[in-house]
């Protein structure tokens, strides 16, 4: 049998031919027949139920920056050359609700990680937050609309590496509302070596601004935005062109959480428009991302072919079969399928296999018009999220549940059905709460926008169509070119996007950075079908499954520059199913 590449250095072969690829490339013959993906064996066996996430999720503290952030990069004291933060005097410089506040996150490799005890301790890359070790997925940052927040990057990866990966950064917070010069595009990747091709210049690290506006700043002309566009449960990570999928699974991942006065992060909030869900500690983000590993123990991963590896261990938080020790009260979990490539659906069950139910309250961060209630499973694709409330108070202390994945999955492009169940992480009810529970779940989370019908029918049509190419992945018969954008919108338009899969052997979680979109229609082999309830409110991810389609009304305010969108299958994002469009000022 024969053995993946493992490991390419970090100026591989890989990215000097996606430099040098043509969009456009001339027709070629026939092909051959296409090779299914490499099968490699499975991951050594894990001691399951020993390890154990910490009660309370690691949050990451404000600090002073030094030096202190401008508007301008400041390339002499070694900021990287990124464009000027757009509306700095506007949204930061000015008063705002609230002050502002610095964040410092250093990318930084920790080779002492410990996946799991039956497994060598090794090196992961991730985040030094406050704990002065790099952890992964790194510390939650906890902000509020109406508050700017500046997170400065530093790379601090050795430039040296040999192995899958590459030590360039270029962080992505999924799916802030921020100008391009804070998005992370991919080819805005930096190290004290290299810059990208939209970079002007390399350095050792790099501002981020977060204004922490609603979309709908400058058409509401209220000083803050619409709340009806507000994000809850957004995510950091990696987005370095071509190295997307090797540097997060090497660990580059992390929560960022979006508070406001309605999803206030205080279930003890006097305010009537407060809804008083769980809060911290009992607002508890999750991760699962699917690792291998070889005979030895040690992570494996192919990054140069295109089907990469499929893991068949789940690492919840970095941790392998871990135990969630919880009170006899309601836990809202913020569920986050950080890939590769498995898509993943979650069932609450006994140690009997008898599924518990659940609140479901929120899709892709944006919490729904209402909970779908006594749910049973939850199914999320990579970079999906799920906001869950679970009520241990229903359970005696000492019982022992399992959140369990059923959804079979063989190879990189597809999930086949529902089987039997895997665990992946065990929760024991050990105490009473410390405090009474004044959490809630009500009957109404936060108002939609309407959507109008003549709006609508008057908005111009783009129909994108994500296909297999020449062995890679390719949207409308092209590949990835970080320079050249594939549409250009008026700042201030909105738009009906049509995502079509003609392909029947594969999947693609479509994510299009910048705004939340609404789907109008989705149809499967061709007849239409009923949009789901979790996906009536407004998303980022659009699964497009096997030969199906969506038609998504889409916004584009507020901020001008270079966005994405892409399949969030990490692998087939690296292998060139991405585009760039732009929005510019409308003249």
């Amino acid at each position: 049998m024969a053995a993946p590449l493992l490991f390419a250095s970090s100026d591989s072969e890989a990215r000097r031919r996606r430099r040098g690829r043509d969009p456009e490339p001339e027709p070629e013959p026939e092909p051959e027949p296409e090779p299914g993906p490499v099968a490699v064996p499975p991951s050594p066996p894990s001691i399951p139920w020993v390890m154990e996430l910490p009660e309370e999720p690691p949050i990451l503290e404000s600090t002073e920056l030094d030096p202190y952030p401008t508007g301008d990069p400041q390339p002499v004291l070694g900021e990287c050359g990124r464009d000027k933060h757009q509306r700095w005097a506007e949204l930061y410089a000015a008063p705002r609700q609230y002050p502002p506040a610095h964040y410092e996150l250093s990318v930084e490799e920790n080779d002492d990680w410990e996946f799991n005890p039956a497994y060598p301790r090794q090196r992961i890359w991730g985040f030094t937050g406050d704990s002065g070790r790099a952890t992964t997925p790194g510390p939650t940052i906890l902000a509020r609309y109406g508050e700017p927040v500046v997170v400065r990057f530093k790379n601090n990866l050795p430039q040296n590496h040999v192995g899958f990966g590459s030590p360039e950064i270029s962080m992505h917070l999924h799916n802030a509302h921020v100008g391009s010069e804070s998005d992370g595009f991919p080819g805005d990747y930096f190290s004290p070596l290299k810059a990208g091709p939209t970079l002007a210049a390399p350095g050792r690290w790099k501002d981020h601004f977060y204004s922490n506006i609603y979309a709908g700043y400058d058409e509401m002309q209220n000083g803050i935005g619409d709340p009806r566009n507000a994000l809850g449960t957004l995510w950091y990570h990696d987005h370095t062109f071509d190295f997307t999928a090797p540097n997060l699974y090497r660990g580059m991942a992390g929560f960022y959480l979006l508070y406001d006065h309605i999803d206030s992060g205080d279930e003890r909030d006097p305010s009537p428009t407060a809804l008083r869900l769980p809060s911290y500690p009992y607002d508890y983000p999750l991760s699962f991302g699917d690792r291998r590993f070889d005979a030895n123990g040690m992570l494996v991963y192919d990054q140069v072919g295109p089907d990469g590896t499929l893991g068949d261990k789940i690492a919840v938080n970095g941790l392998i079969e871990p135990v969630l020790r919880v009170a006899r009260r309601k836990y809202r979990f913020r569920l986050l399928d950080i890939g590769p490539s498995r898509i993943y659906q979650l069932f609450l069950t006994r140690t009997n296999g008898v599924s518990q139910t659940f609140d479901y309250i929120a899709n892709d961060g944006n919490l729904l018009p209402a909970p779908l209630r006594n749910q049973v499973s939850v199914k999320i694709a990579v970079a999906e999220r799920a906001d869950i409330v679970i009520d241990f108070s229903r359970y005696n202390v000492g019982d022992e549940l399992y959140l369990s994945n059923r959804l079979q999955q063989i190879e990189t492009r597809r999930f086949e059905g529902l089987g039997a169940a895997t665990p992946v992480l065990k929760f024991i009810v050990d105490r009473e709460p410390d405090e009474q529970d004044l959490s809630q779940v009500p009957n109404v989370l936060r108002e939609m926008r309407p959507l109008d019908p003549a709006e609508i029918a008057a908005a111009p049509v783009r129909r994108w169509i994500f296909e297999r190419k020449n062995g890679m992945w390719a949207i409308n018969d092209q590949f990835f070119n970080p320079n050249q954008p594939r549409a250009v919108i008026a700042k201030g338009s909105a738009e009906v996007w049509e995502l079509v899969n003609i392909d029947n052997g594969w999947d693609h979680p479509i994510h299009i950075h910048f705004e939340e979109g609404r789907i109008l229609s989705m149809t499967r082999d061709g007849v239409n079908v009923p949009v789901p309830p979790h996906m009536q409110g407004r998303k980022d991810v659009f699964v497009l499954e096997r030969n199906s389609s969506f038609r998504v009304f889409m916004r584009f305010r507020d901020y001008v520059g270079k966005y994405v969108m892409h399949c969030h299958n990490l692998i087939h994002e690296d292998h060139a199913m991405m585009l760039r469009w732009d929005i510019k000022e409308d003249d």
